[in-house]
């Protein structure tokens, strides 16, 4: 890599993407190979290279090693294994056991509900402002996750601490003892190497029991009596499955609402646009998830030796898919870092490039977004920055740890 900096490093995110070094990158010829611990990983940056990669899991897989950065040992891979870490037939048995509660049609019988708690959440922001993760962004899509899964919703606050927990397994910061929340079992067996994942496991553990002596009409219940040809998630599938929700229901729309809020405020020409003509609400939604790009990077591993825009690469090399350098290629966006409420080109990759991976949870952060920016016009909310917003260290998760916010 020479000079460039170190895209690996969670420090390099606390003052936002490092826009330029990935556009150093994407003017590369080919793709680079980028150091990182004993050895390094491929780093694909351009839209193409990355939809690329997404597209074509007999080349680039998720089961082969791991989907993060470092390198797991066989026994840790398989205890951490979820959805995500899985290629076909494995892959596909286990998103059509799950999928089917997150169609449109399915999400449509929680809009209502979604709407109801934004009203309240931006009832007490409207009342003074103050932190907009902590009034706003934080507790809507938890409170939204597990009204859908079926979790009481005075579990909120617990479930965003582990999450944050969690999250800190991916910066060279975390807080936590091994032990913590009683954790017995070897760190390096957990996801995000974390006691917090022991502590959602158990907590998993415990809804399924309550479901299963108490069917309910939501998706922990289905999750627990999902079946397809006889076949069942085992409980190993269902905890995993379980944290990945939460996880993914919580953290990612979370970073969404924090960038999207923040960019209406330093852009109030977007916002005067939007009220001017709430037809722009649609692309506003996926600008959000553009410009904010919640989820950074996911890795991929070589299956055989192959190539990827003219650069041999070999089997079991990673490779990293950077979306937060995808999301801005200007051979597919134009003016990429400008916040752009009407923009109407290239579909983003905040879910991923496309392929089998596609995330499962996409109709339902649209939804929140659609959902939130319809009842911030209703009251006609503008929005102001009072403060300095505090970004999580993570070279993963685009995240937000709080943000000084008041209505103008």
């Amino acid at each position: 890599m020479n000079d460039m900096v170190d895209i690996a490093d969670p420090k390099l995110y606390v003052t936002g993407i490092p826009h330029d070094s990935f556009a150093e990158l994407r003017g590369q010829d080919g793709i680079v190979w980028h150091p990182y611990q004993d050895n390094g990983f491929w780093a694909v940056t351009r839209y193409a290279d990355v939809k690329t990669v997404s597209t074509e899991p007999e080349r680039f897989s998720s089961a082969i090693g791991n989907t993060n950065l470092w390198d797991l040992e066989a026994d840790a891979l398989e205890a951490r294994r979820s959805i995500i870490d899985t290629d076909a037939p494995d892959h596909t048995r286990l998103r059509r056991l799950v999928s089917k509660v997150f169609t449109p049609r399915a999400l449509r019988v929680w809009e209502d509900a979604t709407r109801e708690i934004t009203r309240d959440l931006l009832d007490d922001f409207c009342a003074e402002g103050g932190d907009w993760v902590e009034l706003v962004a934080a507790p809507l899509p938890i409170r939204v996750i597990l009204s859908i899964l079926g979790v009481p919703l005075d579990k909120g606050d617990y479930l965003v601490e582990l999450s944050n927990y969690l999250i800190e397994g991916t910066t060279d910061e975390p807080s936590l003892p091994d032990d913590a929340f009683g954790n017995t079992t070897d760190i390096r067996l957990l996801p995000f190497s974390s006691p917090a994942s022991h502590a959602m496991f158990t907590f998993a553990d415990e809804m399924a029991d309550v479901k299963r002596q108490s069917p309910q009409e939501d998706v922990v219940t289905h999750l627990v009596e999902a079946e397809d040809a006889g076949d069942r998630l085992s409980r190993s599938e269902y905890r995993n499955m379980f944290h990945i929700l939460v996880l993914g229901g919580n953290e990612t729309t979370r970073t969404a609402f924090s960038h999207g809020a923040m960019a209406l405020a330093e852009n109030p020409d977007q916002w005067e646009r939007l009220k001017s003509d709430p037809s722009l609400v649609e692309s506003a939604v996926e600008e959000f998830l553009r410009f904010s790009t919640p989820l950074m990077h996911m890795r991929r591993t070589a299956a055989h030796d192959t190539e990827l825009a003219g650069t041999a690469i070999a089997a079991g090399d990673k490779v990293v898919m950077w979306y937060n350098s995808a999301n801005f290629d200007p051979e597919v966006f134009e003016d990429p870092l400008t916040f752009d409420v009407g923009r109407d080109q290239g579909a983003h990759q905040a879910f991923g490039g496309g392929g089998p991976h596609f995330c499962l949870g996409a109709f339902l952060a649209r939804m929140e977004i659609r959902v939130l920016l319809e009842e911030m016009l209703a009251r006609d909310l503008d929005l102001e920055l009072t403060g300095e917003p505090e970004r999580a260290p993570s070279n993963f998760v685009h995240g937000i740890h709080s943000l000084p916010m008041k209505p103008r």
